[in-house]
């Protein structure tokens, strides 16, 4: 677990400009977060990385764009609308619901010396565990304390919507709960445009959407999040390779968004804990504040999506050999990315406070390449014309080269150290009389963010000196 806490880092995302309530004005709607001005560049940071190593970076990897509304066909045959559920506990007393699995977690964590007298050797998502559970140990219902907790029911989290003016059983269609299946269906497309060698992949990333019993932990569990999925195809007899190849990949991607090593583990998940389409899985998971939860996912499919949509369509989904080898239907190995996860991986782990002549700070030790701002730029007093003027021609110039350069002149300027210390700017330059005038004309002062220090720097030599 992060030493922050999580009340900390909302705090902070909230006062500097990086995530507020959605709908906030109006008491908020549960689940739901907006980006704002900072969150959204440091979101975009995170996924144009991604873009650029497996999609940029690769020739072997196809980008998509699919619709978020699809043919509600798409879902029934791909066990969605069967499968897609939840495990759910009503309280008879007072009507309220809950997740089961997140009930039966939190009470095992309080109370880890009764577990041992349950039969089942490990705790699992299964109907028949929660229940065990929940029976055994006469848990109680977190809203009103009674033990009268219902057997598990299961609930589908798909946002059911219709398509049209008619509402009538075809018009139905779903928001997606996840943007893999935009891939799947169009698979032959991008197979008879460019008829790539196979192993090829392709990569998305998009909006998906989860009507979560109860969103909980920020931005981690929430009603409409964002995700960065690649599917990747190969030959039935290659899959463990590649599975390896990409969970490695996986970790790899963590570390360049500065995630330390040791808060990262990979966990194989169980049977009965699988997704439906799921031969096998690892889990790569983090330390966020509130525990050791999933961040990643890396799944082997098989050939169960291409085999049931080419079943359910009539259209033939096998990949023919440019050998000139029997046609068959490729398997697939899943890695998945959650968007927000790692946003708030990134900032929790950035988070940082020390002492600077003698007052505590807080800071974020974002990567330089992550930062939602690269550099700062003040004139030392505001009401000095002389230094405004200098100190926006250095603006210009940076802002032309880096983009992402703020122009900062409120408050002193040790206020304003904090404050972009708190938003994770690199680098703050400063244009003082010294820039002006003597030996020192034409030079500015530019402060490192993590060791605090200041260096005189030729606004020539400017841009080479500021690394990211």
């Amino acid at each position: 677990m992060s030493d922050v806490s999580l009340e900390t880092i909302v705090s902070l995302c909230k006062r500097r400009g990086f995530i507020y309530q959605g709908s906030e004005i109006y008491g908020g709607l549960a689940g739901t977060w907006d980006y704002g001005p900072l969150g959204i560049q440091l979101k975009r940071n995170i996924s144009n990385l991604w873009w650029k190593t497996f999609v940029e970076d690769r020739d072997d990897m196809y980008g998509m764009d699919a619709a978020i509304l699809m043919n509600q066909k798409v879902w029934q045959t791909s066990g969605h609308v069967s499968g897609f559920n939840d495990p759910l506990f009503e309280c008879d007393n007072c009507k309220n619901r809950f997740r089961a699995d997140h009930l039966v977690e939190a009470w095992v964590e309080k109370h880890p010396s009764e577990v041992e007298k349950i039969e089942h050797p490990a705790y699992n998502q299964s109907a028949a565990t929660l229940n065990d559970y929940k029976n055994l140990f006469k848990m109680a219902c977190p809203n009103c304390g009674k033990a009268e907790l219902s057997d598990v029911r299961q609930f589908n989290m798909m946002f059911k919507t219709h398509v049209g003016a008619i509402h009538d059983v075809t018009s139905v269609s779903y928001l997606r709960p996840e943007t893999a299946q935009g891939m799947f269906v169009n698979f032959k497309n991008v197979v008879d445009s460019f008829y790539p060698d196979i192993p090829f992949g392709m990569a998305q990333i998009g909006k998906a959407f989860r009507n979560e019993i109860a969103p909980r932990d920020f931005i981690f569990r929430v009603r409409e999040l964002e995700q960065m999925e690649i599917e990747v195809f190969v030959q039935p007899d290659t899959w463990r390779d590649q599975f390896d190849t990409w969970l490695e990949l996986q970790k790899q991607f963590l570390l360049a968004l500065g995630l330390p090593e040791e808060r990262i583990h990979q966990v194989e998940i169980g049977p009965d804990d699988r997704a439906h389409y799921s031969k096998h899985s690892v889990d790569t998971e983090f330390d966020f504040p509130f525990g050791q939860k999933e961040l990643l996912g890396c799944a082997y499919r098989t050939d169960y999506d291409l085999s049931k949509h080419q079943a359910a369509s009539g259209k033939n989904l096998e990949y023919r050999p440019k050998d000139g080898g029997a046609s068959y239907i490729p398997h697939v190995i899943e890695p998945t990315f959650g968007l927000d996860r790692s946003v708030l991986a990134v900032i929790s782990s950035a988070y940082t406070e020390d002492e600077v002549n003698g007052e505590k700070r807080t800071y974020l030790k974002l990567p330089a390449h992550l930062a939602p701002v690269k550099v700062a730029v003040s004139p030392l007093l505001k009401n000095k014309p002389e230094l405004v003027a200098k100190a926006r021609e250095v603006y210009t110039v940076l802002k032309k080269e880096f983009g992402a350069v703020m122009w900062d002149d409120n408050g002193n300027i040790g206020k304003r150290y904090r404050r972009q210390d708190e938003i994770g700017t690199p680098y703050c330059v400063t244009i003082d009389f010294d820039t002006i005038e003597g030996d020192t004309k034409d030079t500015v002062t530019v402060r490192n963010r993590d060791t605090t220090k200041q260096e005189r720097v030729s606004i020539d030599n400017l841009i080479s000196t500021l690394t990211f």
